[in-house]
């Protein structure tokens, strides 16, 4: 049954009963037009024999007594008076008993009429002998007549009609019986088929009932169990009819939702882990921002001597150029000033290797914070839109850090030349302390290169300030970046709140375990960040 439509069903059981119903009504018709031809075939003769016998006998009675009255009264007139009266209700008697002797069928009843006809010529030989004698005005012969013939003659006449009469009421009796066995047959076949329909009503109303209530009640408690969120139950069905349909729908729909279920959790779990790693790492690179931060002061420390030195270098150029200057007028003091001029370019040999000293370290920290600028912008990639502006910022500082590494170069060649320099000078001084003859000659070369360094100075003056400003610059760099990273640690704190409630929300659900939770591309395992060494 379940396998046949609802629809279907429920024509077929309705087209059942209104067949059996049509069925009925058709056999109570034919039923009813049988009885009917019975009953004309039956009943029609004999009624006709019957109500031609009782007119009959209302005429012999009828007769009997004009008779009666004829002979009995003294009024010899009156015989005269019912002539033509009793002319033609004999006429009528016997046009009525003709037609009862052509519907004589059985034995008994043309007996009977035999006996009628005989017994009707004895009665009207009697009738017109007494009304015979009254005419003639001889009424005791007429009265003696009627008392003596006519009387027992009309009463044997009278009684034998009667009794044909009451033939034919008992052959009207016994046509009724099969008669009335028909319609009792037909009652009964209309009771049984009747019986039949509701008991089949009753049958197929519970069938088509139970194949409808009991899927349905299957339904609504399964849709039940999924509204309190419990996506374990096993849902079967067999039947492929709507209410099949609707609770294999149902059953897709709890497994839909239990993969929905299992990839928000997964989710859940890889945003959960995702964040905590991203906080892990966001405290690594906030801690690192610290550590750059105080080499960065310590640079900037560091550049103002190295600032204060290169000062003092350029005021011993300016010195040894007026020494220089004057050489050709003190020569007399060329001793002491060459010993002098040994002293100092000892000293600027010393600043200037102090200076390649400090140039080194500006180089490795423009080095380390290109280094770290590339994993502050490899951290804000992987933080995703929230970290856009921090690659920003982590860009600015690797393009600050590579222009001081550029700078530092720079100034690294110019120490270099100046350190050269500064050991040519020295030779030179050696030489014109060795050979003073050549004092003159010397002190235009010493004046040459002291020239040089003066330029030297200023050069790297001006580098010293470009690289203050790149350290300004970075700084201040790192300060935002200090600020970015605590952005991103509360927002990687409030990513791990919101992946906790959604783990929650999706803990209220019961789904069976071994579920097939398949996952979108999107819902792929976070990587774990991976950081570079400081």
């Amino acid at each position: 049954m379940n396998q046949i439509a609802i629809g279907k069903r429920l024509t077929l059981g309705f087209g059942l009963l209104l067949a059996l119903s049509l069925l009925g009504t058709l056999l109570g018709v034919w039923q009813l037009h049988a009885a009917s031809v019975s009953t004309q075939a039956v009943i029609e003769q004999p009624l006709a024999k019957e109500r031609l016998i009782t007119d009959w006998y209302r005429l012999i009675h009828t007769a009997v007594r004009r008779t009666t009255a004829i002979a009995k009264s003294s009024d010899a007139s009156l015989a005269n008076y019912f002539a033509e009266e009793q002319k033609l209700s004999a006429g009528t008697t016997t046009e009525i008993q003709k037609k009862v002797e052509g519907l004589m069928q059985t034995d008994a009843e043309r007996a009977l009429f035999a006996d009628i006809s005989a017994l009707r010529r004895t009665y009207t030989e009697s009738r017109d002998t007494v009304i015979r004698l009254r005419r003639e005005g001889d009424a005791d012969k007429a009265d003696a007549l009627l008392e003596t013939r006519f009387v027992p003659a009309a009463k044997q006449y009278m009684g034998r009609v009667e009794a044909l009469m009451e033939l034919q009421r008992k052959a009207l009796d016994q046509s009724a019986a099969p008669i009335k066995a028909a319609n009792d047959k037909a009652r009964m076949w209309l009771i049984a088929l009747g019986a039949i329909t509701c008991g089949l009503g009753v049958v197929l109303a519970a069938t088509i009932t139970r194949s409808i209530t009991r899927p349905l009640s299957e339904s609504v408690a399964v849709a039940d169990t999924i509204a309190r969120g419990d996506l374990t139950a096993q849902v079967q069905s067999t039947s492929s009819d709507e209410t099949g349909q609707l609770l294999r729908a149902l059953a897709d729909m709890q497994h839909s939702l239990a993969s929905v279920i299992g990839q928000i959790r997964d989710a859940g779990n890889q945003i959960a882990s995702a964040s905590d790693q991203i906080a892990g790492g966001t405290q690594d690179l906030s801690s690192r921002t610290e550590h750059t931060a105080a080499n960065l002061q310590q640079t900037a420390s560091s550049m103002e001597q190295f600032t204060a030195t290169v000062q003092q270098s350029a005021e011993a150029a300016r010195t040894a150029s007026t020494l220089a200057s004057s050489a050709a007028e003190v020569a007399s003091q060329g001793g002491s000033l060459v010993a002098q001029v040994v002293a100092t370019m000892d000293d600027i040999h010393t600043s200037s290797r102090r200076i390649a000293d400090i140039i080194g370290v500006i180089d490795g920290i423009a080095f380390q914070t290109n280094i770290l600028a590339l994993n502050a912008a490899v951290e804000a990639a992987r933080a995703g839109e929230q970290g856009r502006g921090f690659a920003v910022v982590a860009g600015e500082v690797r393009s600050l850090a590579q222009r001081s590494a550029e700078a530092a170069k720079e100034i690294k060649g110019l120490i270099s030349s100046s350190v050269e320099k500064v050991g040519a000078g020295t030779q030179l001084v050696q030489d014109a302390g060795a050979a003073m003859q050549n004092i003159v000659t010397s002190v235009g070369r010493v004046t040459e290169v002291v020239a040089h360094i003066a330029a030297s100075a200023r050069e790297q003056s001006d580098g010293i300030a470009m690289v203050n400003g790149a350290i300004a610059q970075l700084d201040q760099a790192t300060q935002q970046n200090a600020a970015l990273v605590e952005e991103s640690a509360a927002a990687a704190q409030s990513l791990r709140e919101q992946a906790h409630r959604l783990a929650e929300a999706a803990s209220s659900f019961k789904v069976t375990e071994g579920t097939d939770l398949r996952r979108p591309a999107s819902a792929a395992a976070v990587p774990k960040p991976r950081l570079l060494p400081a």
